[in-house]
């Protein structure tokens, strides 16, 4: 198995240096080619502030002061995250590629994921966000046709994949996530399943011991080992996948991701929307 096309979104905000140097971090380990995405599209607040000068009839001068700060702000992002680019990769001897691209970012970002074997995401929900209100990174996830990293803006380490929790309950989703994460999984220095009532889907579904899957993980040079958790409530099912995660020194959480883009409305949710409301760990997603 081989990681070797990862892309990396970047933006304004100040988590995207951590997601950059996660990002040349994993390329470096890897041997990948790695591809920087920048897009000039306005954040909220920026979006706001134009909405508010265009309603209060500010005069064309304003507005277009306005805008050239908003151009201001994305050229001085943009210089520091291409130098950060640059000289981080150039340290490891990695092929990089910086892209500095206009338009709306949920038309060019899945068309620009699909080239790819790993998209990087940073991930932060929005006050009053809705289900149904879809953010570009869990649109990313089920219309990019790739697996997500997503990155929460808290975390601050810039290296992950070392010790790698897989949530496992035999699901098609599951099998897709783990399958997207073996390129990591074959590095990583421990790998924990961790298998939330697994007498449930072996009574149900007719499951395979998960000791079939360590056997599986091991022909693939895995070290790994196995966590069963019972008597888990499906609405805790999401926070206590990461709190073990944790608590095993996991830096990296593989989950399989549940729901149809065209159905969002009346499946998004569950344990995955869980996982993205409430994200403390870098998490792995598949669909």
């Amino acid at each position: 198995m081989a990681l070797k096309d990862i892309l990396v979104y970047l933006d304004q905000t100040e988590p995207a240096t951590v997601r950059l140097r996660l990002a040349v971090d994993l390329a470096c380990r890897h041997g990948s080619f790695l591809t920087a995405l920048f897009v000039r599209e306005r954040d909220q607040a920026q979006l706001d502030g134009r909405r508010i000068a265009e309603l209060g009839c500010a005069s064309a001068g304003q507005v277009e002061r306005l805008d050239r700060r908003t151009e201001t702000s994305w050229n001085a992002a943009a210089v520091l995250l291409k130098s950060d680019l640059q000289r981080l990769a150039g340290q490891c001897g990695i092929p990089v590629e910086w892209r500095d691209v206009e338009g709306r970012l949920a038309v060019v970002g899945p068309q620009h994921a699909r080239y790819t074997d790993l998209v990087i995401l940073g991930h932060e929900v929005q006050p009053g966000h809705a289900s149904i209100d879809h953010s570009f990174d869990e649109q990313m996830l089920f219309t990019g046709g790739r697996p997500v990293l997503f990155i929460p803006p808290g975390w601050t380490s810039t290296i992950i994949g070392r010790r790698i929790a897989v949530a496992w309950n035999s699901s098609r989703a599951s099998a897709r996530a783990l399958h997207d994460a073996l390129p990591l999984i074959e590095q990583a220095e421990r790998t924990i399943v961790l298998t939330l009532n697994p007498a449930d889907f072996i009574d149900r579904h007719g499951a395979l011991p998960a000791e079939q899957l360590l056997e599986h993980l091991k022909r693939h040079g895995a070290a790994v080992e196995l966590s069963r958790l019972e008597g888990v409530r499906g609405d805790a099912i999401a926070a206590t996948l990461q709190t073990k995660a944790l608590e095993a020194g996991a830096d990296l959480l593989v989950t399989g991701a549940f729901g149809q883009a065209r159905l969002w409305e009346r499946i998004f949710g569950g344990v995955t929307m869980g996982l993205l409301a409430d994200m403390q760990m870098p998490i792995l997603m598949s669909t």
